[in-house]
């Protein structure tokens, strides 16, 4: 099988590209099944995986790995020596706890043979961690069950909101308020994103973030019967018959699915999923294709 134009299955960037409805969130991406997977947000700063590191990943100065497939994780070195080489400030990499020795070692590897000091922060996290991002941002890992240790991200923005028995009151009564000590607010967290990496469908039941994220960006790598639902979980993907059948538990706004075997072509990604979502899906998501 001849690999595809990945130029053909990423979201246009460029000032003047159109870009799909994501509300206020923008996404630049590339994602096929054992090709690469690297999913930007500009406005976060940060990339989801980074497999091959095209060009638009090379500005974004957090990468948070899932897993150490070289689909996803294959540009991280690539990634930290062009940002040396553009000098921009050393990248940080948030990876998967069992994964962190073993991709420290690789970075030393990397430093010998490139002769090159190749600076980055290397963040070990575990499902249930958090790692700050900005002083009102921050992300936490969740486990993504797939067969080889895998994490998925929210990003959480923090706000502060006024408390229930003061909704009502005028702007110089909060303020007054406040001038006695008294405590108005309080700092509550939203999900606004959430990626799961490459997984299996137990995701959506196990982890409240995935269902609730404003913005989801789930793999759905099969989506017919030429790779049927046994065959999907035993590589550790989901396929689009399971989602189907969990339609009733995904209360984000908007989703993005991601990841779709080679066997497909764009046209086909279009068709079957809008032919096969129910309504209450199709109006939500976009497919990275």
């Amino acid at each position: 099988m001849n690999p595809p134009n990945l130029q053909t299955r990423s979201f246009p960037s460029g000032p003047d590209a159109h870009r799909p409805d994501l509300g206020d969130h923008e996404l630049e991406g590339l994602s096929l099944g054992g090709l690469e997977t690297t999913l930007a947000m500009p406005r976060w700063d940060l990339c989801f995986d980074i497999g091959r590191c095209p060009p638009f990943a090379v500005h974004r100065s957090t990468v948070l790995v899932t897993h150490a497939h070289m689909d996803h994780a294959g540009g991280l070195a690539y990634h930290c020596a062009m940002r040396d080489l553009l000098r921009l400030p050393a990248p940080t990499y948030v990876v998967p706890r069992e994964n962190y020795a073993d991709l420290q070692a690789l970075f030393d590897v990397w430093r010998r043979l490139d002769r090159s000091t190749l600076p980055h922060t290397l963040v070990p996290l575990s499902p249930g961690e958090s790692h700050p991002l900005s002083k009102d941002r921050l992300v936490r890992a969740f486990r993504s069950p797939h067969r080889v240790p895998c994490q998925g991200y929210a990003l959480l923005q923090e706000r502060q909101r006024l408390l229930p028995e003061y909704t009502g009151l005028t702007g110089p009564e909060i303020r007054d308020l406040r001038a006695t000590g008294r405590a108005v607010s309080e700092r509550v967290q939203s999900v606004e994103v959430a990626f799961c990496g490459d997984t299996v469908i137990d995701v959506v039941e196990h982890e409240d973030a995935v269902r609730t994220a404003r913005l989801l960006l789930l793999e759905v790598t099969f989506l017919d019967d030429r790779v049927p639902v046994p065959s999907a979980r035993a590589k550790g993907h989901v396929h689009l018959d399971e989602v189907i059948a969990r339609a009733d538990l995904f209360q984000n706004e908007r989703i993005v699915f991601t990841h779709f075997s080679q066997r497909y072509s764009p046209a086909d990604v279009h068709a079957i999923v809008d032919r096969r979502l129910p309504a209450s899906l199709r109006g939500r998501v976009t497919v990275l294709c």
